[in-house]
């Protein structure tokens, strides 16, 4: 009987145990509840007001208005304010812009950390860099902690290195860029691209551009056999790209993503169908083409604090500096770059109405005139200016880039069980799509990580 009743206490107070323990575990996870929220998921329609979104740990739990306040160890009243997904920036260049330079000196761990939190301070929760990173990156581990939460700022994502052409003038040695792959001979690709996906590069990044005519192009084969290679690795090709010409061979031999706008000439329907049926994907990067041109004359947000808090030290006074405009405005250059920012508005337009998957990058931190995490914002306006709506414009930097980049079962939408990045605003970028800017605060993996550029 004594036994009886030692075993029965002992089960009992095991089964006590096990509720406590599951009892900590429960309040240890913080859950926060947003309530009086204006809700753009990422997913196109239009914003839902007046909801409640319920996070657990890293996680979205549910989102509905009737969701029970019980289970929340924090609620956050935010009174009719506005929660996007966070943004993710598909193109991007970190590390070697410090100042008013880039070079390979830049390229330390201190640096890119700075970086990777200017991203997420304006709302960038994850960045992939378009083939300029260094060895360093990948035999230090930077990247594969940031990737797994272990850092701060936004996630990196990396194309690892480049490829480019033999003794090419662009991207210039001088600018940090002297980790690029330039093979003068397809023979030499197979080991190239075995290295990249050694280091489990995102993706291969192609640069084929004259640049203005300075540059000789990479050769067919050349391209050929990368393209080949790469996807003997199940990995996408990116190409930069400018002249039509160019992309339509490219996209001919089954290039996966066109890195930039097509600028020379307005894409015909049979390639756009081309694109379409091989599921290729745009990435536009129009604020690279204004900030081409656009210090010639005074943008409307020079003078923003929003603006100013991205740049580099020392970039505003060289932008404002006497003679900075005209200098801008001589150049032989001008005129090109300003017409091929009008056919790149065109283009876009033309192929996110055929419903070729538009995504969002900008080349920001590849010049100190491409500014990390404003650039972002600035793509998002000139977007709405080629004539999407504010809601096809976000859904580009969310929903698009995290499918762009095969991300989308985690992140770019809000929606339950997907971690829940964040930017709570106080405006609504419906209504204006610069309304962005106005960050109150940013969450990433459901922590309160900032208040913005401008937040204290």
């Amino acid at each position: 009987m004594r036994k009886t009743i030692q075993a029965l206490f002992i089960a009992v107070a095991g089964i006590l145990l096990m509720q406590s323990c599951t009892t900590s575990k429960k309040t240890d996870v913080n859950t926060i509840l947003f309530k009086n929220v204006r809700l753009i998921d990422g997913n196109g329609g239009q914003p839902v007001e007046n909801t409640r979104i319920l996070i657990q740990g890293d996680t979205i739990a549910g989102i509905g208005a009737d969701l029970d306040t019980a289970s929340a160890t924090q609620i956050i009243d935010l009174n009719g304010k506005t929660i996007m997904p966070a943004m993710i920036s598909a193109h991007v260049h970190i590390g070697t812009l410090k100042g008013t330079t880039t070079n390979a000196d830049h390229y330390t761990r201190e640096n890119i950390l700075a970086q990777l939190q200017k991203y997420l301070d304006y709302g960038v929760s994850i960045i992939q860099v378009m083939g300029t990173d260094r060895p360093m990156l990948f035999e230090s581990g930077l990247r594969d902690s940031s990737l797994n939460g272990q850092l701060p700022g936004a996630r990196l994502y990396s194309a690892g290195y480049g490829f480019n052409v033999p003794n090419g003038p662009s991207p210039a040695l001088s600018s940090g860029k002297d980790y690029l792959f330039r093979p003068s001979d397809a023979s030499q690709v197979p080991a190239q691209i075995d290295s990249l996906a050694k280091i489990k590069a995102s993706v291969v990044k192609i640069w084929q551009d004259k640049f203005g005519g300075d540059a000789k192009p990479m050769s067919p084969a050349i391209f050929k056999s990368i393209i080949d290679q790469a996807h003997q690795h199940k990995l996408r090709v990116a190409a930069h790209v400018y002249y039509l010409a160019d992309a339509r061979d490219l996209i001919d031999n089954d290039v996966d993503i066109i890195g930039h706008s097509i600028r020379d000439s307005i894409i015909g329907d049979a390639l756009i169908q081309e694109m379409k049926q091989k599921n290729v994907i745009y990435i536009p990067t129009l604020a690279l083409d204004e900030f081409s041109f656009i210090y010639g004359n005074n943008p409307d947000w020079l003078d923003d604090p929003f603006f100013k808090a991205s740049l580099e030290p020392g970039v505003l006074a060289m932008i404002t500096a006497p003679g900075y405009q005209q200098e801008v405005r001589n150049s032989r250059s001008y005129t090109r770059n300003k017409a091929g920012f009008e056919i790149a508005l065109k283009n876009l337009k033309k192929l996110y109405d055929a419903g070729i998957l538009v995504a969002m990058g900008t080349d920001s931190g590849a010049t100190p005139l491409r500014t990390q995490g404003f650039s972002e914002h600035l793509e998002l306006e000139l977007m709405v200016q080629a004539g999407l709506t504010p809601l096809e414009a976000i859904g580009t930097a969310t929903k698009n880039s995290a499918t762009a980049m095969q991300l989308e079962k985690h992140y770019g939408t809000l929606e339950k069980g997907k971690v829940a990045d964040l930017i709570i605003l106080s405006g609504n970028p419906v209504e204006d799509i610069k309304n962005t800017r106005k960050i109150e605060a940013v969450y990433k993996a459901g922590k309160k990580i900032s208040n913005g550029p401008l937040g204290n």
